[in-house]
């Protein structure tokens, strides 16, 4: 049985690893995890469907698609405009990732606080709730009026990870930005506003107690390599992994996507491409079937 990776998922608020043909693998922290790549790494199609070429992809790309199922996937993507009829109601949102570094967007409702899971968002807040295309007319009226952007770069939200205030500061910058959120001129009539409440993500993270430190980040999988250590924290796509050496590896599980992975000694240590985390920017088996990676 193929156990190729179909990314990290954050079903119930805890990180569960997918795979193709729709398993899954939950992950406990504290627990000991390894695996080894195997073979190629393969484009995993676009909406919902196989590539029909099954292609090789880039080991250090983020998105494990060919350019033509990327180009099909965006196509038909929300966050492109690609379905400007989504009859879904939809919510506009504040994520906080660190001090000062927050951005605006935009979920279906009917996913929850999912995508802010997803995204590492250390804490959030609801803004507003309405049909598709004022929820984006609002979010782009947000970012041009408090300054936030629609994106933050992943390396930037491991960076402040490590050195975090406590809940009570998140809360008071979360709630000062909604203050001036709401209060804004321009906003899409259609679009209702929501009562403010501060979302903490650090527990679901792991990182209640601090601990997002990292020392090194895994820059690509290659065939036969291996990445073994102990799950203490996850956060968005990141699992945070200690390691004997005393270290702290975070695995960008999009890098993990599209490859064949098989159980490895949680004890085989680290033998795939990192990359270290610089100095004050938040650093600190296989061959039988299996019935489970973890």
């Amino acid at each position: 049985m193929e156990w190729r990776c179909a990314g990290l998922g954050w079903p119930s608020g805890k990180p569960v690893l997918r795979w193709a043909g729709g398993r899954d693998s939950a992950l406990a922290y504290g627990t000991d995890i390894g695996f080894r790549a195997v073979g190629e790494r393969r484009c995993v199609g676009a909406r919902g469907n196989p590539c029909p070429l099954r292609a090789v992809v880039p080991g250090r790309a983020t998105q494990a698609r060919c350019p033509e199922c990327a180009r099909l996937d965006r196509a038909f993507s929300v966050a492109a405009d690609g379905v400007p009829d989504d009859p879904r109601t939809y919510r506009v949102y504040l994520a906080w990732f660190g001090p000062g570094l927050v951005k605006a967007g935009i979920t279906a409702e009917q996913r929850g606080g999912a995508r802010l899971l997803e995204q590492g968002a250390m804490a959030f807040c609801w803004l507003g709730r309405g049909p598709l295309m004022a929820a984006r007319r609002t979010e782009e009226l947000l970012r041009a009026a408090l300054g936030v952007p629609d994106r933050v770069p992943y390396a930037r939200k491991r960076e402040v990870r490590g050195a975090l205030p406590g809940w009570a500061e998140r809360a008071r910058e979360l709630a000062e930005l909604y203050g001036r959120a709401v209060g804004l001129d321009g906003w899409a009539e259609a679009l209702e506003r929501v009562a403010f409440e501060a979302v903490d993500h650090s527990g679901a993270f792991g990182l209640d107690s601090g601990g997002g430190a990292s020392d090194a980040v895994v820059r690509e999988l290659v065939d036969g390599g291996v990445v073994a250590g102990r799950l203490v924290a996850a956060a968005g796509p990141d699992l945070h992994l200690a390691l004997a050496d005393g270290g702290v590896l975070v695995v960008d599980t999009r890098m993990l996507v599209g490859w064949e992975l098989v159980a490895a000694d949680a004890g085989a240590g680290v033998t795939v491409p990192v990359r270290a985390v610089a100095a004050g920017s938040g650093g600190s088996g296989g061959g039988a079937e299996q019935d489970g990676l973890f």
